[in-house]
């Protein structure tokens, strides 16, 4: 199954249900279910930020669906949706909108950058 690597404390935004949208730099065609993994490395910033001290790390901690990519043409458009993705536009202009998001019983594993597949 196809697994997509965050940062915490993204990763715990989204499992939370307050992140609906995840900001990337590229595009994808992809659309479907996949697992949430969040990376061995945290964002040390924005984990300050909202508050957290700790969060798993290295682990596959949710899955989702990926139902559309929306591209932001400008940073007012962005901006209309602050609340969907908590964070700023350096993060990237393609906004993975995501649904059906639920946690799993953390699994150990080793990430990679964009989709990848993921091995038991």
């Amino acid at each position: 199954m196809k697994a997509l690597t965050l940062k915490q404390p993204w990763t715990e935004l989204v499992l939370q249900g307050k992140k609906k949208i995840e900001l990337r730099k590229w595009n994808t065609h992809f659309r479907g279910k996949f697992l949430i993994h969040s990376s061995k490395t945290p964002d040390i910033k924005s984990m300050k930020r909202f508050g957290f001290e700790t969060l798993p790390c290295g682990f596959i901690l949710g899955m989702a669906r990926l139902v559309d990519v929306k591209k932001y043409k400008n940073e007012k458009e962005f901006s209309l949706d602050k609340n969907k993705h908590l964070a700023t536009s350096k993060w990237g202009k393609y906004g993975f909108i995501l649904s059906g998001v639920k946690r799993v019983k953390p699994l150990e594993a080793k990430g990679s950058l964009n989709f990848w597949e993921f091995k038991k």
